[in-house]
């Protein structure tokens, strides 16, 4: 039988940016939904996949799997919980090592760079219920499970359906040695010497950074980076900015930094990267970002910010739906649905 796992973050959702900001709240409740949804949509095709649910101490994976279809065989992965994002990293390499054929993660930038982290090349459905969106997509769980069915089932296949996303990688080289991060979307230099609450809200704080893809539409630096350039996720290389004061910098952009944060940004300078082309920046003292979350205390140090092509094989959902639909695995000939919510046919 084929199988697909799923990750839902029980922390996403719910940071300090939804008091210093305008981002929506995504409790566990509303997570647990999505996750029945998604497991709802594993139907779609006529022999399920099997499905895999990271464990959490919010029982939104046990809530799921006692609700879920009759048709669909869930569980729930064997492995400690500590309540952190090792616990995304640990079932994202437990899926990997196990060989599902699809996964369908629930939370923001964060949770899906953990996922990346470990994932290999199974392919990733990012579903938006994080505070930093930029890469996981505002889609219905539902569709979500669908396309998982339909790639898992080999109705679909996987490499006309993914892209792969290119990610940013952080090297620290200070007096206590070599440090290393990997961002998703944009890793971010701050002149702010602690993390503190994590978030990156102050663009005073903002020195620059690299993203791996720009749009104004995007969130964060990458909506910084949009305002010049359009780097598309499947486009090589990224962006390197470097800011300033507005009232002294050249030029200067209006930006949303987080959902509900929209502030002036001073520009000293923009300049494509190709990958693994690097740019510097010495910092006296600050934190390096990973996704608007500060990451790394900095103390007379030089960070090396690099696009890397290396990043997870993400899915279009529509485009699968589309393949679905064009393949005809969605359609069955002379055979009763297994369940019907309501009769549309005519008399």
């Amino acid at each position: 039988m084929s199988r697909v796992g799923l990750i839902v973050n029980p922390a996403a959702g719910r940071d300090v940016r939804r008091l210093t900001g305008g981002a929506t709240v995504v409790d566990n409740y509303a997570k647990r939904r999505v996750a029945e949804c998604v497991l709802d949509g594993l139907t779609a095709t006529s022999d399920p996949p099997a499905v895999r649910l990271m464990p959490d101490r919010s029982g939104i994976a046990d809530h799921a799997v006692a609700e879920s279809p009759g048709a669909v065989d869930a569980s729930v992965l064997e492995m400690p919980v500590e309540k952190s994002a090792a616990d995304t990293r640990r079932a994202a390499a437990r899926f990997r090592e196990d060989g599902l054929a699809a996964v369908v993660v629930l939370g923001g930038d964060g949770t899906t760079r953990d996922v990346a982290s470990e994932i290999g090349e199974v392919p990733v459905i990012a579903v938006s219920t994080g505070t930093n969106n930029v890469v996981p997509t505002a889609v219905d769980g539902t569709l979500a499970g669908v396309a998982a069915a339909l790639i898992a089932t080999a109705a679909v296949p996987a490499a006309d359906v993914t892209t792969r996303h290119g990610m940013v990688e952080a090297r620290v080289e200070a007096g206590t040695g070599e440090r290393t991060l990997s961002a998703l979307a944009s890793a971010e230099v701050s002149s702010r010497s602690f993390v503190g609450t994590r978030a990156l809200l102050d663009p005073t704080d903002l020195r620059g950074g690299v993203v791996s893809r720009a749009h104004p539409g995007d969130v964060g630096l990458a909506a910084v980076a949009g305002a010049f350039e359009r780097v598309a996720p499947t486009d090589p290389g990224g962006v390197v900015l470097r800011l300033a004061d507005p009232a002294e910098a050249p030029r200067s952009v209006r930006a949303v930094l987080a959902p509900g944060v929209t502030a002036t940004v001073g520009i000293e300078s923009v300049d494509r990267l190709d990958w693994d082309e690097t740019a510097r920046f010495d910092v006296p003292d600050g934190v390096v970002g990973a996704d608007g979350e500060r990451e790394l205390e900095l103390t007379d140090a030089t960070v090396a910010l690099t696009p890397v092509p290396e990043g997870p094989r993400l899915v279009d959902v529509d485009a699968t739906l589309s393949a679905g639909a064009d393949a005809g695995a969605l359609v069955a000939e002379g055979t009763e649905p297994a369940s019907t919510i309501e009769d549309y046919s005519s008399d």
